[in-house]
């Protein structure tokens, strides 16, 4: 089993504070080895030494030869002189082995001192390091996991760190929105299969019933006109159906094109809101053209703002704006419809854009479905926000780029 490694944090702690001691140790021990090689070169012991035995012969034989009077006062002068000058030396000698001592033990404190300091500066700048990568390898961690991050104040560290936090938050709303759609998709794509099947098979007896239908209308007496009357709106109602299945998940053929966005919103709003509403459209002027379908997108539109019809049950305000936005660092166009409708309650608005979902009699619940779709297929986004007596408002976002849309 290998050995448990260290923390980064003591790693980088052990490497700083070695890289501070370390050349302080060996300058420190140079610096003494040198003066203490030096100190008994600059005191000359071993000659004063020398001069004190050569001294002492001579005075010895000086003291038995026949000197004058004179002679011999200047000679007690000179060993006078002589005696003073090696207790000086003495002196000198015991101060220097002093002075070598207290440049040992100053080195040592200095040596104390410089690593107490880089003990200190390393475990600032160890903290400084290791608290935020800390923090972002446990980001990472809960990113991988697809957990929220945290929500907490910034530890200290360098403004690097807090960029490096910025593009993480990014990487992980991104990877979320990823992980979503990708959800999303394969759940759609379990619908769109079973649309496709449903559709198929609505479709198929379909045109001989509006044979039959027409048949009947043309040999049927009075008494059944009422009854012709009634199958030939059930067949029209699921044809549509059928044909709303077929629609769930396509983009219209063709290729793409060049979209006023603004004209598509007001030209969708005045053909769907009825004239017992109040119609406000606010659209701003020199919005940037999209490239797209503008069936797909005019018919997301309409299912938005027939939604907000019924909901008002054909009175009262429908608001249309369409502005500039952005998607991320990409330039956009926005659409909102606002509605003063009864509003959505939340647990239900959080599934109004999921296929088969309605309150309305006969409905499909594909409406949302395909409009989103739409939107998703031109990289856009979709949002709704709803409070329960007060409306509801569904926004499109949509990029201008020149790329061509995918199929949802």
């Amino acid at each position: 089993m290998p050995p448990k490694q260290l923390r980064f944090r003591t790693r980088l702690f052990v490497i700083l504070s070695l890289f501070a001691v370390v050349p302080a140790a060996v300058l420190t021990l140079l610096w003494g080895v040198t003066v203490g090689s030096a100190l008994p070169i600059v005191t000359a012991r071993a000659g004063w030494d020398s001069v004190a035995a050569t001294g002492r012969r001579a005075v010895a034989a000086a003291e038995q030869a026949p000197l004058t009077r004179a002679q011999r006062d200047a000679f007690r002068a000179h060993e006078r002189e002589l005696r003073a000058s090696l207790e000086q030396a003495e002196r000198f000698n015991y101060l220097v082995r002093r002075g070598a001592e207290v440049v040992v033990i100053s080195s040592v404190i200095a040596l104390a001192a410089i690593g107490y300091g880089a003990s200190r500066v390393a475990g600032h700048l160890s903290r400084q390091l290791s608290r935020p990568l800390d923090e972002l390898v446990e980001w990472t961690e809960l990113i991988r996991r697809g957990e929220p991050l945290p929500a907490t104040p910034q530890r200290r560290g360098a403004p690097e760190f807090e960029t490096l936090r910025q593009r993480l938050r990014m990487a992980a709303v991104a990877l979320d929105l990823g992980r979503q759609r990708a959800l999303e998709a394969e759940r759609l794509r379990a619908f769109r299969e079973s649309a496709r099947q449903v559709a198929h098979e609505i479709k198929n007896p379909l045109t001989p019933m509006r044979f039959a239908i027409e048949r009947l209308r043309r040999g049927a007496g009075p008494e059944l006109a009422d009854a012709v009357d009634v199958l030939a709106t059930e067949t029209e109602r699921l044809e549509r159906t059928a044909r709303s299945f077929s629609q769930f998940g396509r983009l219209p053929e063709g290729p793409p094109s060049a979209i006023d966005v603004g004209e598509l919103a007001r030209y969708a709003a005045t053909a769907t809101v009825p004239p017992t509403m109040t119609l406000t459209l606010d659209v701003d002027q020199e919005l940037p053209m999209i490239v797209g379908h503008h069936d797909a997108l005019a018919g997301a539109v309409s299912n938005v703002l027939l939604n907000a019809v019924d909901a008002c049950g054909g009175h009262g305000t429908i608001t249309v704006r369409v502005a500039r936005a952005t998607l991320g660092p990409t330039p956009a166009v926005r659409i909102r419809v606002e509605d003063d409708g009864p509003g959505i309650a939340p647990a239900q608005l959080k599934r109004i854009w999921e296929p088969y979902v309605t309150n309305k009699a006969g409905g499909t619940g594909l409406g949302l479905a395909i409009a989103r779709q739409a939107v998703w297929a031109h990289g856009g986004t979709v949002a709704a926000t709803s409070e329960p007596g007060r409306g509801t408002q569904i926004e499109f976002t949509l990029p201008v780029r020149h790329e061509q849309p995918t199929a949802a």
